[in-house]
């Protein structure tokens, strides 16, 4: 299944995209308490209930006449992977401190973003005031179904309840650097900062069930701005593969149905090339199966923030 929340003339739902078109499922829900957004019906473990509802004279609602929003709102936990393709290692010209292969020798990792990251398809996503260069990053984003715990990678798909994408928006500069006295890991909770700006998690459109998917490691990924392709891959190309995240997230921290991990983002970023995002610029990402993730990028603020000022 693919599915949606959504929002219409001020009523926001949740429902099951058939085609071009929804079938809003608190609007056919023959028992009491209807699931009112994606999560909570992961959360009631009601999937296979929805499944089985019938689309037989009931009226659908067409995809355009409607707002999409975030498949992951109210999600618990939004956590990412830096580093998680060997090409992108490689353009950051070492900057993530990792081999080209670094499977045998070190772990994933981890970082998490507020829930205020999140965003939406369609969504004008704001230009952050303490950052002039942002930049943007296609990631597979896996959604939990179940409490995980110190589970095993073989197992790690009956905790999935879908996959959605991501668009790890970055800012590569922040405003405070100039005229900073020098302390260790400043780097690289610069390098974090840039992660947690309002909005820079844009996720959708659909969630898409884990039983629609033959083959997550086989997925292709492709990102455009303005039409043009800058990132051009394949989830195969993966150095740590779904189920390997999944474990060893678990084994860090307990997963909840409704969290998100965003899985690493391959080579085409800006960083690479100096080539940032520009205000207006489009952002298309699109990850085979599960559709294209539609955003604009807001206006350069005309001031930015500068807190070492005398």
């Amino acid at each position: 299944m693919k599915l949606v929340n959504y929002q219409k003339d001020g009523y926001q739902s949740c429902g099951v995209v058939i085609g071009e078109k929804i079938l809003d499922i608190p609007g056919v829900w023959t028992e009491p308490a209807p699931p009112r957004n994606v999560k909570e019906a992961i959360k009631r473990n009601v999937m296979g209930r929805i499944a089985e509802l019938s689309v037989e004279k009931q009226p659908l609602i067409p995809l355009k006449s409607v707002r999409i929003l975030s498949p992951v709102l109210g999600a618990g936990k939004l956590i990412a992977l830096a580093g998680n393709y060997s090409e992108h290692i490689k353009e950051a010209g070492g900057k993530l401190g990792l081999s080209d292969s670094p499977r045998e020798t070190t772990v994933p990792r981890l970082f998490l973003m507020p829930g205020t990251a999140l965003a939406g398809p369609g969504d004008i996503i704001q230009w952050p005031v303490y950052s002039e260069k942002i930049d943007y990053e296609l990631e597979l984003a896996v959604v939990i179904g179940k409490t995980a715990k110190c589970i095993d990678a073989r197992s790690a798909n009956d905790y999935i309840a879908g996959y959605t994408i991501a668009n790890d928006i970055s800012a590569r500069s922040v405003t405070f650097e100039d005229g900073r006295g020098k302390r260790p890991w400043d780097e690289f909770y610069d390098w974090l900062n840039g992660k947690w700006a309002d909005g820079f998690l844009p996720t959708g459109p659909y969630l898409v069930t884990r039983d629609e998917i033959q083959d997550v490691q086989k997925l292709k990924m492709t990102l455009k701005v303005n039409d043009q392709i800058r990132q051009d891959s394949n989830t195969g190309q993966m150095i740590y593969n779904v189920g390997d995240i999944v474990s060893f997230v678990s084994h860090i921290m307990t997963l909840e149905a409704g969290d998100v991990i965003a899985t690493g983002t391959p080579a085409g970023v800006g960083l690479g090339i100096e080539n940032f995002l520009q205000a207006g610029d489009k952002i298309e990402a699109s990850i085979e199966e599960l559709g294209t993730l539609t955003n604009i990028i807001g206006a350069r603020p005309e001031e930015f923030y500068t807190p070492l000022i005398n």
